[in-house]
């Protein structure tokens, strides 16, 4: 049963359609691992992660910034004095996450089947360009949306760009992803509906300690649960 309300669905794509969190984890141990003759562990996360953010304004989302980040980190913990072989190993180390394969979650094909002629579906996802468009072709979700977006952040303003582009109002407009930062607070504060679908492995930047009261909210275990929200909502 088609939601009067809802008009325009739009997913979020990272650890909400498909794998990504994990290759990032993976990519921060391996790099720690190379500069441990210089500091812990644990400190060279640190300084990758506060490089990753002040180079956020500049680079965007993505592991090309990821990879940038990695080599000014670098150079950072040796004091310029590490072995070029070090950045070599580096960029190898982002090269090989451009490559892994698409994963897909539980769930979410048969979910964007079942949505599919009821909704205009949108997918709206923040990172690179080419890289999402990469993951996505190779997903073979493609077919499932009439409009892919792919922002250089998720803010409110962001929003409301999309909201025009797609000639939708607050009030009909769904957006269902894994991260409450970007996929759900801008989106209420539009007077939109959101979904949280809660991914396993959540990137510090994206957390957010507080709870949230607010009718048009909704948080579910697993993605197959959205159709039962729109059909009683």
């Amino acid at each position: 049963m088609k939601n009067k309300t809802i008009k325009v669905i739009a997913f979020d794509a990272d650890d909400t359609l498909w794998v990504n969190e994990p290759y990032f984890r993976e990519a921060e141990n391996k790099f720690c691992a190379l500069l441990e003759d210089y500091l812990p562990h644990h400190t060279i996360d640190q300084e990758l992660f506060r490089t990753e953010i002040q180079n956020l304004p500049l680079y965007g989302y993505g592991i090309k910034g990821f990879m940038l980040s990695m080599i000014e980190t670098i150079l950072k913990v040796s004091e310029n004095t590490a072995n070029i072989k070090i950045v070599e190993k580096a960029l190898q180390i982002g090269k090989e996450m451009l490559e892994k394969p698409v994963i897909l979650l539980e769930g979410v094909e048969e979910v964007l089947i079942k949505l599919n002629g009821d909704y205009k579906m949108v997918l709206a996802t923040k990172g690179d360009l080419m890289d999402q468009e990469r993951k996505l072709q190779k997903s073979g979700l493609e077919k499932h949306f009439h409009h892919i977006e792919i922002m250089s952040d998720k803010k409110i303003s962001d929003y409301q760009k999309l909201l025009r582009h797609l000639d939708c109002k607050p009030e009909n407009f769904l957006m269902i992803g894994n991260s409450i930062k970007s996929d759900v607070l801008p989106v209420l504060e539009l007077g939109g509906t959101a979904i949280h679908v809660p991914f396993h492995i959540t990137w510090i930047h994206e957390e957010v300690s507080h709870t949230i009261e607010h009718s048009n909210f909704y948080q579910v275990e697993n993605i197959r649960k959205v159709a039962d929200i729109l059909e009683n909502r």
